[in-house]
């Protein structure tokens, strides 16, 4: 797989690729800003971007921006963002379209090599990776809003773990239960949610990406 890297800090840039090489990816380039990994797409060919929100010069929304552009001119390309921090406005926006292929992690999960490595490779074939801290502020913040009280309270574990990016299988080792159990809880929390028919991977997602778009 071959992946392209936007990351202002050099020592952690240099770990991705280093990262990244050791489990077989291609890191086709890696650049510290988000104009250079525009222009850099526009000739490389690449399956994957990862790329930090905050990049030069002022360090707020470059690689959010980046990242939406992308999306923009190569509808669906994969694109991987890490954050410092939970910041639901730029998961909002980055999610906004609802399509698939997109990922939201913090930093901090890159440490977790198995399970960074499993999300990145889980955006690049089409799915949607939310880091669990972006799925807990939500679903705290959206505890008060009456659409999740119409969800029991093993519905809400279910949803936190599809927003996670697991499949039902996944999602049955972890709460013990079988994967016809939690395909029923899934199809509840469509139903429950009020949620329209979408390719079954987008539709998996939008049970929380609903939240996202509330005020």
């Amino acid at each position: 797989m071959r992946v392209v890297i936007a990351e202002d800090l050099a020592l952690l840039r240099d770990g991705l690729i280093r990262l990244f090489e050791a489990h077989d990816f291609e890191v086709v380039t890696a650049v510290d800003n988000a104009q250079t990994l525009l222009q850099e797409l526009e000739t490389k060919d690449a399956d994957i971007a990862v790329l930090d929100v905050r990049l030069p010069p002022s360090f707020t929304n470059e690689g959010l921006m980046a990242a939406v552009e992308i999306r923009r001119r190569r509808p669906s390309f994969p694109v991987l963002v890490l954050s410092q921090y939970v910041e639901q406005l730029y998961a909002k926006e980055l999610l906004a379209s609802g399509q698939g292929a997109i990922g939201y992690l913090l930093k901090d999960r890159i440490t977790d090599v198995k399970a960074f490595v499993e999300a990145v490779q889980q955006v690049a074939d089409g799915g949607t990776v939310l880091d669990p801290q972006v799925v807990s502020s939500i679903l705290s913040r959206a505890q008060r809003e009456a659409p999740l009280e119409r969800l029991t309270e093993r519905e809400r574990e279910v949803l936190a773990l599809m927003a996670q990016g697991r499949s039902n299988a996944a999602i049955a080792a972890r709460l013990f239960v079988s994967e016809k159990a939690v395909g029923k809880h899934t199809n509840s929390i469509f139903t429950k949610l009020d949620l329209p028919l979408a390719a079954d991977d987008n539709r998996r997602v939008l049970a929380v990406l609903a939240y996202l778009h509330a005020d």
